[in-house]
């Protein structure tokens, strides 16, 4: 729809998008945030002061150790928790965001004061029941108190924690979303004009919101963003073109700024606990599985001529290209290296042998010797052959987003695995459920999620699309 009638008062509207569109205040938000404030302390200090008196009940008498430990906790949760944004809006409004951010404040607080108690010789002075024990009460009461305190606020003030309001052009699209306040920019809200009426008319406008979106002509950014500068508010210009290129952030390059188009989906210490978890499981599964190996390796050599693995070219992390390993599961005079050809049920192609290690799935474990050289993880998207196709396309003609998967190793299994996507691609859905999921996985990506996958893995060796 399009928004380009005036309003009495400074183009304000008191269009209401949805139910939920009161604001709280910047003073509302001060007094919410001193709430949780002090809600951490008592969280903090009422856990310690139960691990003293436990204590107590084990045969000292008056203990008040808890005090000086959660004297010395507290202040450096505090900081960290301010550090890690524990106190922000966006905690307030996202409860599973502040249990998160609280619990990793108060667990790097606690690491810090074991440190130095420990550096500085003066542990002893601490009692490891109240500390151990505390420790454990505060996290949960720390988690228990902010999931409170969030359900309580969506509750009994039924509002939006963020007070957002768009400054409309005349002419202008309306973007989908919540907003709190809706403003069309009329003659006395003219960022052209610079006086200080208009600059004062637009400061009382705004009023206490949080942020604000200007929706204009491409030719008015520049004039509404010097408008803003200067406005003590979190301004932001909706730009539709760049909707195409999906920017993650922004980011500068030299003095000229620079719009963050990808990173990779893991900082560097998930890709340090990703790959401690490949090195692990991949090394002990080799040792463990030798025996099979040499087995199928006789049976691949008595079965038919050639040799025990095959090697094709696969896509990997980056888009790099890698030498992927399998046992031979077909003839050597219809090995097929470009994967121009599925395979399907009943293939001519494929050996004795080859069928049962490929209904089995043992014709893919050589593929863990390329998790330990670093080609491959125990979980991520599978990697595809360069002529695999989907309905007579090559995969990347189905779907652009195709070559998105690849910012992550590919895996020896995967989400779309577990969900049952394998086999052949006779149709653009065969691909692009798989796509879907590979890209859900890589957004989701926790290790424990992995740990999960493998699980889940061993309910589907056996699969009636494994042929």
């Amino acid at each position: 729809m399009n928004y380009s009638h005036k309003t009495a008062q400074w183009g304000l509207n008191s269009a209401k998008p949805s139910s939920k569109w009161r604001a709280a205040s910047g003073v509302g938000n001060a007094r919410l945030i001193a709430g949780l404030f002090l809600l951490d302390i008592a969280c903090i200090a009422l856990s310690f002061l139960a691990a003293g008196e436990l204590y107590g009940t084990v045969g000292v008498t008056h203990n008040t150790g808890w005090i000086l430990i959660a004297g010395i906790v507290i202040p450096i949760y505090l900081v960290s928790a301010s550090n890690l944004h524990a106190y922000s809006v966006d905690a307030l409004e996202n409860r599973f965001l502040s249990i998160t951010r609280s619990v990793r404040a108060f667990l790097t607080a606690l690491c810090i004061v074991i440190l130095v108690a420990f550096v500085l010789k003066t542990s002893a002075q601490f009692s490891r029941l109240t500390l151990g024990f505390g420790a454990g009460l505060s996290v949960l009461s720390l988690a228990v108190g902010r999931y409170g305190f969030a359900h309580f606020l969506r509750r009994s003030r039924g509002m939006a924690i963020h007070s957002t309001v768009l400054i409309c052009d005349a002419g202008q699209q309306v973007p989908e979303g919540d907003f709190s306040v809706l403003m069309a920019a009329d003659f006395d809200l003219d960022p052209d004009k610079h006086d200080p009426l208009m600059y004062d008319r637009l400061s009382k406008a705004l009023g206490s919101a949080d942020r604000v979106v200007v929706a204009c002509r491409p030719e008015r950014r520049i004039a509404w963003a010097s408008a803003l500068k200067g406005a003590n508010i979190q301004s932001e210009m909706l730009i539709p073109e760049l909707a195409e290129l999906a920017p993650l952030g922004v980011a500068r390059h030299g003095p000229m700024p620079t719009v963050i188009v990808s990173t990779g989906p893991l900082d560097l210490l998930d890709r340090v606990i990703k790959r401690g978890f490949d090195v692990a499981v991949a090394g002990s599964a080799l040792v463990l599985l030798s025996p099979l190996f040499l087995v199928v390796a006789a049976l691949i050599k008595l079965d038919s001529d050639g040799p025990v693995f095959f090697k094709q070219v696969r896509i990997g992390r980056g888009n790099k290209m890698f030498s992927m390993l399998k046992f031979r599961s077909m003839r050597v005079e219809t090995l097929d290296g470009a994967g121009d050809r599925s395979t399907s049920r009943d293939d001519d192609r494929i050996t004795k042998v080859g069928a049962f290690i490929r209904r089995t799935s043992i014709d893919e474990l050589p593929q863990l010797i390329n998790v330990l050289r670093g080609e491959m993880s125990i979980v991520g998207p599978r990697p595809h052959a360069l002529g695999s196709r989907a309905a007579d396309k090559l995969f990347w003609e189905v779907d652009q987003r195709y070559w998105h998967r690849h910012s992550a190793k590919p895996g020896l299994t995967g989400l779309a695995q577990v969900r049952g996507y394998r086999g052949a691609t006779f149709h653009e859905d065969d691909l692009t459920n798989r796509l879907q999921a590979d890209l859900e996985y890589l957004d989701h990506w926790t290790i424990w999620r992995d740990i999960q996958i493998v699980l889940m893995t061993f309910r589907v060796l056996l699969h009636r699309n494994a042929f």
